[in-house]
């Protein structure tokens, strides 16, 4: 090659013929390559794993939701270029807070991620050391959490990553009496269907005590409102998760509130090595995802989509018609999780012979397979009606025209077992 002369074009044809004469020379794709391309391999069809038809809800062991195209085409967009990632994160958290009306926001790796770096944050603020150091050596660390004992629950595992210990309570008199000089701060459960202290005064009774409060409030959007809600309400930090109604990446969530302590979440989470949070990674396109999600979310209305629900659950009621002895019903939960209208079924299990959770199971079996409601064929689940004899769909993360689907597939079941 060193003694090759010529210009630059004849230089480039001599590669390209070495490259050609050894296979590797750049090819136009053939159509269906790239069509392939442009849409992307199925790989749940490579994989082999079954595809569903979501009438359950934005559960996680379902993936949740589904993200509108708008974040797709976001994400997509965002996964061809490196950022430095901190420039990110602080772009993305400053725009959140304007449009969220908070003082500081962040993008975190779910709610559960939420959660712990907020307790982290109230541990840690004004003691960076002490970063490297939870939830091994607490020298110097205030470590008490107060929540009350019905707000206790399987996600407190987030905040028990930290090395806290949590105080209970159950009345206001309980409350006020469990603040120490180790209390770092208090947790409520927005969700929780029990407790006998309110919102209003579980702000006010640890502000008095110069004292933060952190609000769960993961699945509890729509309404919409509830993004600023809990904020505005005086709680010091929310948690919010992405991937539900907000509609979202599954893997996204928000940290919401004071800007202080939103600032000292930040040490504590990745790409920062040896801190809580490390593994609690954001990549950009979910960073990206999170906050087209929520320029998607807040262009809708709540009026219109509850309108839109109550229209799918119509739509699968009236294929039911012909079941005997069938009613159909449509109900919004009476807790802060999931306030979206549910269709539920109840039947004479004697004229039509087949159990709710026999249901489940048989159009969860079928092809397309369709998950219901958790609480399909179980007593009172996630503050819905519902007993042994009811049937529970879940319409809000039904795709476009999936609702006859499932309509088809429960007047299948159900008309074989009337028949029986």
């Amino acid at each position: 090659m060193s003694g090759f002369r010529g210009t630059r074009r004849r230089f480039l044809a001599f590669s390209n013929a070495i490259l050609t004469a050894g296979g590797l020379a750049s090819r136009p794709l053939a159509a269906a390559d790239s069509h392939k391309v442009a849409e992307g391999e199925d790989y749940y069809d490579k994989l082999g794993v079954t595809k569903i038809i979501n009438a359950a809800g934005t559960y996680t062991a379902l993936t949740a939701s589904t993200m509108p195209p708008s974040v797709q085409a976001a994400v997509a967009r965002a996964a061809k270029h490196p950022v430095r990632l901190a420039e990110l994160q602080k772009a993305a958290g400053e725009y959140i807070a304007r449009l969220l009306h908070c003082e500081g926001a962040l993008v975190t790796a779910g709610a559960a991620s939420a959660l712990t770096l907020g307790t982290a944050a109230c541990m840690t603020m004004g003691k960076r050391a002490a970063v490297h150091n939870i939830p091994i050596d607490l020298a110097g660390l205030k470590n008490e959490v107060i929540v009350q004992k019905a707000h206790r629950y399987d996600y407190d595992h987030a905040l028990a990553n930290c090395g806290i210990r949590f105080v209970e309570v159950e009345t206001i008199q309980q409350y006020e009496s469990a603040f120490n000089d180790r209390t770092v701060m208090t947790h409520y459960f927005n969700a929780a269907e029990a407790g006998q202290i309110g919102r209003e005064d579980w702000v006010r009774v640890a502000h008095s005590h110069g004292v933060p409060c952190f609000n769960d409030a993961a699945a509890d959007v729509p309404p919409i409102s509830n993004l600023w809600k809990y904020t505005q309400m005086g709680f010091d930090l929310v948690a919010f998760s992405g991937g539900k109604g907000i509609r979202g990446p599954q893997n996204a969530g928000l940290l919401l509130g004071r800007k202080d302590l939103i600032a000292a979440a930040v040490p504590n989470n990745s790409p920062n090595s040896d801190s809580i949070g490390r593994g609690m990674k954001v990549a950009k396109e979910q960073i990206v995802g999170m906050v087209a999600a929520l320029d998607w979310f807040l262009s809708q209305t709540d009026a219109a989509m509850e309108t839109e629900f109550r229209r799918r659950a119509e739509r699968i009621a009236a294929q039911l018609k012909s079941i005997p002895t069938l009613e159909a019903s449509i109900v919004i939960p009476n807790v802060a999780a999931n306030a979206v209208p549910h269709l539920l079924l109840r039947y004479d299990q004697n004229r039509v012979k087949v159990s709710p959770l026999a249901v489940a199971s048989e159009l969860r079996k079928g092809s397309p397979s369709i998950e219901l409601n958790p609480a399909t064929g179980r007593k009172g689940g996630g503050g819905l009606p519902s007993d042994e004899s009811t049937i529970v769909v879940g319409v809000w993360m039904l795709e476009p025209g999936e609702e006859l689907t499932v309509a088809h597939r429960l007047h299948e079941v159900l008309g074989k077992a009337a028949n029986a």
